[in-house]
């Protein structure tokens, strides 16, 4: 997305925030920011977002290298980058409202899935001090990781209807009540979401769960429509391989718990801006195959 685009959109969001939320401020040292500072919130919110946009690995480089050389005529108020490093915890309560205001629309179709966030390597677990009351150590398909979870559920467009993030010790079913408020239609996800009383509750409210059977369970009818769309479920998958390594959701060199939510907030929402997102395009190709109604 055009820098100047993307700085009107956070800027136009932030005034609105403002007049909403004039009386109530969180930033993460409980004080409200200064009137002082020379790089406005918006300006703020714009540099982070546009850092999990670029190609920089560390934000360090990405503001040193790129931003103070070549982006001065856009932010002619830059500040250093320790001063910087302070402020962006700050703009973390308005990132998160402009998340939700990013989220896409209930098609009917909806897929979800949950993806590993490390915050370490497993041999420093011991060590790790900043996440030590909050990281937990969790087990996925991949092996066993000490960090967090990222519950996702995207619709058929690749679009984020809801997220969610936990210890990673947290079952994957545990939050799926909350998630799914106002989502209809039917979802799929894969073998650790099969619960009966789950699977009841979501559908007393119009959303039904369709997951792949274990070994050990009968087999059961299912439509060839619900069949097709079960198979189409990597697209969650390639959603969070986006997030992993083109937005860099994930990295090892978090301070503290502020910038790590952050991160995985400003991550997202590049997400969102991304012009062409992973998608079945059931529309173009099966205008009439594919037509679910919510149920």
């Amino acid at each position: 997305m055009d820098l100047v685009k993307l700085f009107c959109e956070l800027d136009d969001f932030y005034q609105d925030y403002l007049q909403t939320f004039s009386n109530t401020f969180f930033p993460a040292n409980g004080k409200n920011l200064p009137h002082h500072c020379r790089l406005h919130p918006s300006e703020v919110m714009t540099i982070v977002v546009h850092f999990h946009q670029s190609s920089y690995r560390t934000f360090k480089d990405y503001y040193t290298k790129y931003v103070c050389k070549y982006l001065t005529n856009y932010f002619p108020s830059l500040v250093s980058y320790n001063r910087m490093v302070e402020l962006m915890p700050n703009v973390l309560t308005a990132c998160l409202y402009y998340l939700k205001s990013r989220q896409g629309k209930s098609t009917g179709i909806s897929f979800v899935d949950s993806t590993a966030i490390p915050v370490c390597h497993p041999k420093r677990i011991t060590r790790n001090k900043v996440f030590k009351e909050t990281g937990k150590l969790g087990k996925s398909s991949m092996g066993w990781f000490y960090g967090f979870k990222l519950h996702l559920i995207i619709n058929d467009s690749g679009e984020i209807l809801s997220c969610h993030i936990t210890p990673g010790n947290v079952d994957d079913r545990k939050h799926m009540p909350s998630m799914t408020q106002g989502i209809s239609g039917k979802m799929f996800g894969d073998k650790g979401y099969i619960k009966k009383e789950l699977f009841e509750q979501l559908l007393s409210r119009g959303l039904q769960l369709i997951t792949p059977l274990k070994s050990n369970m009968k087999n059961k009818l299912i439509p060839m429509n619900d069949k097709i769309l079960l198979r189409q479920r990597p697209l969650i998958e390639t959603v969070n391989d986006q997030l992993k390594n083109i937005s860099y959701l994930v990295h090892s060199r978090h301070r503290s718990l502020h910038n790590f939510m952050l991160n995985l907030t400003t991550a997202l929402i590049a997400y969102t801006h991304q012009p062409k997102k992973p998608s079945l395009k059931l529309d173009e190709s099966y205008p009439d195959f594919f037509s679910i109604a919510p149920i």
